[in-house]
């Protein structure tokens, strides 16, 4: 079994930035896919960025040109560097990742616990 544990969200002024984290809370074997995902109350949870292990990031249209997924594989942890932020990207962010625990297990699906991102003046 695998935790993801986010941080580094928190309230930020329109215009500014923040920096999500996302790091196992233990050893894992291998990890591949890694994404944010982003949900608002009343809405379905959507994909904000995604990052394969081979090939280029890919955005949702909204955060094109602002956010930047970014991952530390020495450290099995995937970033997200939110710059120009806007009201409307006030969300819980989710870290998603694609990981095997351990060297005899199948690869799954693992969830950050998510963490508040508000943008407001």
């Amino acid at each position: 079994q695998v935790q993801l544990v986010e941080s580094g969200g928190g309230l930020v002024q329109p215009g500014g930035s923040l920096r999500l984290s996302c790091a196992p809370s233990g050893k894992v074997f291998n990890i591949g896919v890694q994404a944010w995902y982003r949900e608002v109350l009343g809405k379905p949870r959507e994909s904000v960025a995604y990052l394969p292990l081979d090939g280029a990031a890919r955005y949702a249209s909204s955060v094109e040109g602002r956010f930047t997924i970014s991952r530390d594989n020495a450290k099995n942890t995937v970033y997200l560097q939110m710059n120009n932020v806007r009201p409307e990207d006030t969300a819980i962010y989710y870290c998603y990742a694609y990981a095997q625990a351990t060297s005899t297990s199948s690869p799954l699906s693992y969830w950050g616990q998510g963490t508040q991102v508000t943008v407001s003046s």
